[in-house]
C-alpha cells in the first residue's frame, strides 16, 4: 500500500522524533549531545576529537548527522569549526521523547490493570 497524505498515519511529531532518534542512535552522538547540551558555550571539533577514541573523519560524519537532524549547529571560522546545541530543536526533542515515554508508560499501565 502506497502512503499518501490521506492515509499517512505519521504526523509531524512522529516524523520529527524519528529523525531525532536516528541522529541519536550512536554512542558518539549521544556523548556529543550530552556535552553540548550541558555547556553554556560552543565547542570546537578539534576539542571533541581529543576527547573521543575516533578519528577526525568519523567525528565529522557524526557531527554531520546531528547537524542534519537539526540538533546542533556549526559555525566555520577557518580553519576551525565551532559546534553548539540548537537549543530550540534540542528542547523539542526532549519534549517529544518525554511525551513518547509518558504515553507509552500509561498505555503499559492500562494494559496491566486490564489483565
Amino acid at each position: 500500500m502506497e502512503l499518501t497524505q490521506s492515509n499517512n498515519p505519521y504526523n509531524e511529531d512522529i516524523i520529527r522524533i524519528s529523525k531525532f532518534a536516528k541522529a541519536m542512535s550512536h554512542p558518539v552522538r549521544v556523548y556529543i549531545l550530552r556535552k553540548l547540551s550541558g555547556m553554556n558555550s560552543c565547542c570546537y571539533s578539534g576539542d571533541l576529537v581529543n576527547e573521543l577514541p575516533i578519528g577526525r573523519s568519523a567525528l565529522s560524519q557524526h557531527l554531520k548527522e546531528l547537524k542534519h537532524a537539526g540538533l546542533i549547529q556549526g559555525e566555520i571560522k577557518a580553519p576551525y569549526i565551532k559546534y553548539c546545541i540548537n537549543r530550540e530543536n534540542w528542547e523539542k526533542a526532549v519534549e517529544l521523547c518525554k511525551e513518547l515515554f509518558v504515553s507509552t508508560r500509561i498505555e503499559l499501565l492500562d494494559s496491566e490493570t486490564a489483565l
